[in-house]
């Protein structure tokens, strides 16, 4: 199950950020295209596994799916197409190219941060 090995990476690019804006992970936001290689339910079912113990610990992963997308070498359309039929969607032709459908992307991280502690003033820090 490589679904494993994915999520923990996510977590540690995840958990960089945590930790450079000092705050608790609450959710975590990707976008998985259907050729990417990973499924989403074993994405989902892995990442309480790899979150646990870390920033991100207790937080939920939001999944989207992205479209399947071609962009066709003969008219030059651009059009989605279906995961098994990369077909141009306006001529029909199967010389295609992929514009996506292929990644998995992190979209945005959902942090609770603590507040930073009051600066304090000139006269409270000359005050002896």
């Amino acid at each position: 199950m490589h679904e494993l090995s994915i999520c923990q990476a996510l977590i540690a690019q995840v958990s960089g950020i945590a930790h450079e804006r000092a705050g608790r992970i609450t959710a975590v936001h990707a976008c998985i295209g259907p050729l990417s290689g990973v499924e989403a339910g074993l994405l989902a079912d892995a990442y309480p596994l790899a979150a646990a113990g870390t920033a991100a610990e207790g937080s939920r992963l939001e999944l989207e799916t992205a479209p399947v997308r071609v962009r066709c070498r003969t008219c030059g359309a651009e059009g989605d197409a279906a995961p098994n039929r990369l077909l141009c969607p306006t001529c029909g032709d199967w010389h295609t190219d992929l514009i996506s459908g292929d990644e998995m992307l992190l979209l945005r991280v959902e942090l609770e941060v603590d507040d930073p502690p009051p600066q304090q003033t000139a006269m409270e820090s000359s005050h002896v």
